[in-house]
């Protein structure tokens, strides 16, 4: 995809997974089929139909670590790269953990301004980890815009349904931008997935990690100056 993707839906799903099945490694390679350009002709001509996504999730007995990286391809090969890397830090038992974050990345034409963040994440899961739930408010400094400093909320939440066969996740970042023209300051962003798990088929194998699903980045100020839908249909693979 042209525009930048944050791809956190895994990260409370995969850290509460992991605290219950006793393990701390997980991770999943995506590949999505961007339908924006179909939907948008004469706004979106350009935008990338492929993206892969790379997640990776590692817990620890100090928090745990995730990062992401998006790659959109076009005609020619790969048009731009973008990763996030965060970390959770908690010495103490409480669902509460501090939170630090780069963002970056670059494409064929130009590099993406660096983004540093620090806040606090509340972390919520039910008995059973079925649902979870993260909210974490952050100082964003944005290196080289005219105003750098910025606020931004995000949600992640993940809830797996139908005795495993359904899984929906996803996240909401809302962050201040102050170099946006002024009667719009802020950007939504938004990308709920929603994935049917083949291994939970009976008569497939449990180790056959395949998941078929779509994802819609519904977002304001973002890919332009007004709301967009953009829906994908995807394939994901768990490691």
């Amino acid at each position: 995809m042209t525009y930048r993707r944050l791809i956190l839906p895994g990260v409370l799903a995969f850290f509460f997974s992991l605290c219950s099945a006793g393990t701390s490694l997980a991770q999943n390679i995506q590949l999505h089929y961007d339908l924006g350009s179909s939907l948008y002709p004469n706004e979106l001509s350009a935008r990338p139909k492929l993206t892969t996504t790379a997640e990776l999730f590692k817990a620890d007995k100090w928090g745990n670590t995730f990062y992401f990286v998006d790659m959109d391809y076009a005609e020619g090969g790969i048009r731009s790269a973008y990763w996030e890397l965060s970390r959770e830090l908690k010495f103490w038992d409480t669902p509460v953990s501090i939170h630090l974050e780069y963002d970056g990345g670059l494409s064929n034409r130009f590099s993406y301004s660096d983004a540093y963040l620090l806040g606090a994440t509340y972390a919520y899961h039910t008995s059973d980890y079925s649902f979870t739930l993260g909210i974490t408010p952050m100082y964003k400094y944005l290196r080289g815009n005219r105003k750098p400093h910025a606020f931004q909320l995000t949600a992640v939440w993940g809830y797996t349904f139908a005795k495993g066969l359904l899984s929906f996740n996803g996240f909401m970042d809302f962050w201040t931008n102050r170099d946006l023209k002024d009667t719009a300051p802020v950007v939504f962003l938004t990308e709920p997935q929603i994935w049917l798990n083949l291994n939970a088929i009976e008569g497939i194998s449990p180790d056959f990690n395949l998941s078929v699903g779509s994802e819609v980045e519904m977002s304001y100020n973002f890919v332009g100056s007004k709301f967009y839908a953009l829906p994908t249909i995807a394939l994901k693979w768990t490691f």
